[in-house]
């Protein structure tokens, strides 16, 4: 330290100035540098990892070197989604100067960090095989269930779309990827498991074009957005602790995003022993197969119908102005006519039931019944569940799930925005899927150790 003595208006200043240098030793503890309310030492406080090591142990032989612990790869690859590390090169570089990092992991500063490529070996062999990802994300949300932070009876589906890792110029058409798999790897691998028909993987969409960097990404687009190659991430949320209780990567269909809540909500069912009260979700759930498959469990739907564009707009009388007589299978029209069952019509999954000239022509309500010469009136297959969420829609309960439901956009947006999914980071489905298990169970991760760091709970152990 030097000192320096400055003269200026009779005033004496003493400026200090450091010089850089090391000392020879340092009594240093990695232990005392974090914080007690660090994010990172709750985690380690609260929840344990050590099933990892029972769930990889038959891939692993009793001979040879040792292996890179899997509990450490997964640390890492923890924070990476905890802090929005997009790549893992990077990740490996910042994990070398942070102290809070290098204490999550366990890494002294004498031990050697992971290279890279570990991380991608692993998690394309060990870590795919065993489902690992998919069970750290359930082992997870049993914890909260187990402790009570979610109360499981009003839940909220959505889905929201996430970019591939390709571009759409490298879309072409179908029958031009035999040729192209000379080429491209990732079209062989993909023409192969066509062809096997892998039973472990539903049938990929058809297109009439393919992408040759990601054939399983779809080109689509949602919410007015320009259409672009990428997937659906599917979550199930609990209203009350915003807990994500399921979540689903699928093909970017508006078809698949019932088929993904059907099956998350199954799932949950089974962990909490039984199955929710309601489930509020946008109009795009609206429809009478998954409005029926919700009755048949007596779950109450909080979503508006699917109607066509025709019905809405239509200026005659709606179905609802109809009254069904079951025991003789026919509608009675608000001037007290009948209408007799016609057929049914496949294609829309509904039955057609229609009046007579004899009976509509003179009818002094006709003006307001319709223009044609008779009156036919089409009913969706699932029309009774369709009539109950309409009249579910008018309650004050619906308009309060409608406000909860919106904690599923914001958990997209914590998505995109903090952990940086916004364009995914691997391509095919099976390995897109394994991001959004992670990216859920770290959003997890943050509710659960904040709720448990509130109470006087012991660390929890992963079954």
């Amino acid at each position: 330290m030097l000192g320096w003595i400055l003269m200026v208006g009779g005033l004496l200043i003493m400026m200090g100035q450091r010089d850089r240098c090391e000392a020879l030793f340092y009594y240093f503890r990695l232990e005392d540098q974090i914080p007690e309310n660090h994010l990172l030492r709750l985690i380690d406080k609260h929840v344990s990892f050590e099933f990892v090591r029972r769930q990889l142990k038959g891939s692993y032989s009793d001979i040879g070197r040792p292996s890179v612990d899997p509990e450490l790869l997964l640390r890492i690859l923890l924070i990476g989604y905890l802090y929005g590390i997009t790549s893992e090169r990077k990740l490996v570089e910042e994990l070398r100067m942070h102290l809070a990092w290098r204490w999550f992991t366990g890494l002294g500063f004498d031990q050697e960090i992971p290279h890279h490529s570990t991380f991608s070996k692993n998690r394309h062999g060990r870590f795919q095989e065993s489902k690992l990802f998919e069970e750290l994300f359930s082992q997870i949300v049993r914890q909260c269930v187990e402790v009570g932070l979610v109360e499981g009876k009003h839940l909220s589906v959505d889905g929201s779309f996430v970019e591939a890792n390709a571009a759409k110029e490298s879309r072409i058409p179908r029958e031009q990827l035999a040729e192209a798999a000379q080429v491209h790897p990732a079209v062989r691998q993909y023409l192969r498991e066509v062809e096997e028909q892998n039973p472990v993987e539903e049938p990929v969409h058809v297109q009439d074009q393919v992408s040759t960097t990601d054939p399983d990404s779809t080109y689509a687009t949602k919410g007015g957005t320009p259409a672009r190659l990428g997937y659906y991430d599917n979550y199930l949320v609990d209203n009350k602790s915003c807990v994500i209780v399921g979540v689903e990567g699928t093909a970017a269909r508006m078809s698949q995003e019932t088929v993904a809540a059907q099956d998350m909500l199954t799932r949950f069912t089974v962990w909490q022993g039984q199955g929710p009260e309601s489930v509020a979700a946008d109009t795009t759930y609206g429809n009478g197969d998954f409005l029926q498959w919700l009755a048949d469990r007596n779950i109450t739907p909080y979503m508006r119908t699917r109607d066509s564009i025709h019905r809405k707009r239509s200026p005659y009388f709606g179905p609802e102005r109809f009254t069904y007589q079951p025991e003789h299978n026919r509608y009675i029209c608000p001037a007290g006519q009948v209408l007799n069952y016609g057929g049914r019509v496949y294609r829309n999954r509904a039955f057609n039931y229609i009046g007579t000239r004899k009976k509509c022509g003179p009818c002094s309500l006709r003006p307001q019944c319709t223009s044609a010469a008779f009156r036919g009136l089409i009913i969706h297959q699932n029309e009774p569940a369709r009539q109950r969420a309409r009249e579910l829609a008018n309650t004050p309960e619906f308009a309060k799930a409608q406000r909860q439901r919106k904690k599923v956009e914001a958990l997209f947006a914590e998505l995109k925005n903090q952990i940086g999914l916004r364009r995914l980071r691997l391509r095919r489905l099976k390995f897109v899927r394994e991001q959004f298990y992670l990216a859920a169970t770290v959003q997890n991760l943050k509710r659960l150790v904040r709720f448990l760091s509130s109470k006087p709970v012991t660390k929890l152990l992963t079954a």
